[in-house]
């Protein structure tokens, strides 16, 4: 894999990768990726951050109006029109506040979904880059987390954390300007007291997150192990395992609920710890004041407005030490965001691709290539391995399990490059073409039919994106899919379920060579195309294969005999080289390991006949 250092093994990094899920970073430096994407709306930015400044001096406004009220709105005599004005402002002022909260509310939740909309879509794109061996060496399921989890941890980020953050830092200092204002010795005692209240709350807090962190694992644990077994539902009760199941289950139900049971004696505690310190804070800010008030230094309006700012700033301090470490959180989430975002992929057109022959010729060459898997680099997959195919030739590749048979496919269609020689498509050598082009020069029908949870027009367009319906109907008569489309409840329009999960092994495979029809490529490329069926849909799948292969070069990986039979030629292969080439007469009689394969994997009859019995 192209990010991972010199001598380190691809698993190594997914290791990594894997065991800083739901971690937080050190730094907060990973957050530019994320700043980068936000600034790309600044009209939006703009608007929030302004809601947001006009929000937070309004709240400092209020405790400012209080001073006014109590001091001239409250007592005996006081003047109606004062109180009357007094009161005015301060309704104005919660409006605005409300007014100024709602913008800020409804434009950093945009801008926060906006982020994340654009994350998503980056790095999906450049998923979609990358080749097979990148997802050998990166758990689908953990890219799948990072997509999910770690997106909603920035949308988090943005839309909430950061406009928390903003809001309080700028409350806190603007707080603290105006107690200086008011009482600077109450004020220095303030800030002696703050820590006090704070530093506690950091503490619990820290163990507060790092349990939740566990208790989320505890929870996802619950749903991987109900996926699981709802999954193999039909294994579970095949086996009588539902007691055991349920057992498990109940294990890791009570796991679970042991994390949760830490989870609230510590915030039980703390919670318990914050109202003493708050409340105790306040009552000797109360204490002192009165105290003051009573010798004539502070007025009651001051002692009041003081006691309101006082409790403001220690909320702000207090949520800063909390919001930092969700930022923390966030950075980790767009660090591993941003691993996906900068990897290059293995496999990319070079800079000057040079053109594929057009018209296609349908000619594929393999010579002298060598090749290893990126995980499995202590096996040779083909070794000096050589061999052409000539336009609308049928050529049957077969040999015992690991013989190299599907990375032929593999490196024909590039999803890898050889370590050695140099592999061919009508002449050009594919490391010099872009593989778009060459795997638009190539049809693949495998093993089993891969649909997606779409209707069936979907699924047949997936060869031909453009296709009409008149052209689906006719590939899907091709591949004697036709009738069963037909019939189904709105046609083209029925929805397939998860994997085609409504359609049967055959039906689906038919509709993997309707797809294939409509590729219209003059390569085809078909992998035991028949293997997992019954004997009936392998009749109407293999009469689909034959038309489909006239007038096309195709490289057939079968353990059909009928199949090997009609090929031009037949190429047995084993632990990644060429052991025999020859027709299936040809080889029978050789007795070589074709000859054994037969015997075993194929016809026991026709191989006895063939050798005379």
């Amino acid at each position: 894999m192209s990010s991972a250092p010199d001598g380190v093994a691809p698993e190594a990094l997914t290791d990594k990768t894997s065991s800083q899920e739901g971690k937080p970073a050190r730094t907060l430096g990973p957050l530019r990726m994320v700043i980068r994407e936000t600034i790309k709306y600044p009209r939006q930015l703009a608007i929030a951050l302004l809601a947001l400044l006009t929000s937070s001096s309004a709240t400092l406004a209020i405790p400012a109006r209080f001073q006014v009220i109590v001091d001239k709105a409250f007592g005996l005599g006081a003047n109606v029109d004062v109180i009357n004005e007094s009161f005015q402002y301060l309704v104005m002022i919660v409006v605005v506040l409300g007014i100024a909260t709602a913008f800020r509310f409804y434009f950093v939740s945009w801008l926060g979904e906006r982020v994340i909309s654009d994350i998503r879509n980056k790095v999906q794109s450049n998923l979609l880059r990358q080749p097979p061996s990148f997802f050998e060496a990166n758990s689908p399921n953990e890219i799948s987390s990072r997509m999910t989890s770690d997106t909603a941890i920035i949308d988090q980020v943005v839309g909430t954390t950061v406009s928390i953050a903003l809001r309080n830092f700028i409350t806190a200092v603007g707080g603290v300007i105006y107690l200086f204002y008011l009482a600077p010795r109450l004020t220095a005692g303030l800030l002696i007291g703050i820590p006090l209240v704070i530093l506690p709350i950091t503490w619990f807090g820290s163990r507060l997150r790092n349990i939740s962190r566990t208790s989320q694992d505890r929870v996802a644990d619950i749903g991987a192990r109900t996926a699981e077994v709802l999954g193999a539902m039909r294994v579970v009760q095949a086996f009588n395992q539902e007691d055991h199941e349920r057992e498990e289950f109940g294990k890791v139900v009570e796991r679970n609920f042991a994390t949760a049971k830490r989870r609230i004696t510590i915030r039980a505690v703390m919670t318990a710890m914050v109202m003493m310190l708050l409340l105790g804070g306040i009552t000797a800010l109360i204490w002192q004041g009165a105290l003051k008030v009573a010798d004539g230094s502070l007025s009651p309006g001051t002692i009041t407005s003081f006691v309101f700012a006082g409790v403001i700033v220690a909320g702000s301090f207090g949520s800063l030490t909390e919001v930092y470490g969700d930022l923390l959180r966030g950075a980790g989430a767009a660090s591993r965001l941003g691993e996906l975002l900068d990897e290059q992929p293995a496999i990319a057109a070079p800079a000057r691709p040079m053109a594929l022959p057009s018209p296609a010729r349908g000619k594929l060459s393999f010579e002298n290539v060598s090749f290893r898997y990126p995980t499995r680099l202590e096996t040779a997959a083909l070794a000096d391995f050589s061999l052409t195919i000539e336009p609308g030739e049928t050529v049957a590749i077969v040999g015992p399990s690991g013989a190299g048979k599907s990375t032929l496919f593999q490196l024909a269609e590039r999803f890898y490059d050889p370590q050695a020689g140099t592999i061919k498509l009508d002449g050009v050598p594919l490391t010099s073409a872009d593989p778009a082009e060459v795997r638009r020069r190539m049809a693949l029908v495998p093993q089993e039919g891969v649909l997606f949870a779409a209707n069936a027009r979907d699924n047949l367009r997936y060869g031909n994106w453009n296709a009409s319906d008149e052209q689906i109907w006719e590939a899907a008569r091709a591949a004697n899919a036709e009738t069963f489309l037909r019939e189904l409840p709105q046609g083209l329009d029925t929805f397939l379920g998860e994997g085609g999960a409504r359609l049967s092994g055959g039906q689906r495979q038919r509709i993997a060579i309707a797809r294939a029809v409509l590729r219209e490529a003059p390569i085809l490329l078909l992998d035991e195309a028949t293997s997992a069926l019954d004997a009936e849909s392998e009749r109407l799948v293999q009469d689909a294969l034959d038309r489909l292969m006239q007038d096309r070069t195709t490289l057939v990986i079968a353990h059909r005999l009928a199949t090997v039979r009609a090929a031009d030629r037949i190429v047995v292969m084993d632990k990644g080289r060429i052991e025999e080439i020859g027709t299936h007469d040809q080889l029978t009689r050789a007795m070589g390991l074709y000859a054994r394969l037969a015997a075993l994997q194929f016809d026991d009859v026709a191989f006895a006949a063939a050798e005379g019995r």
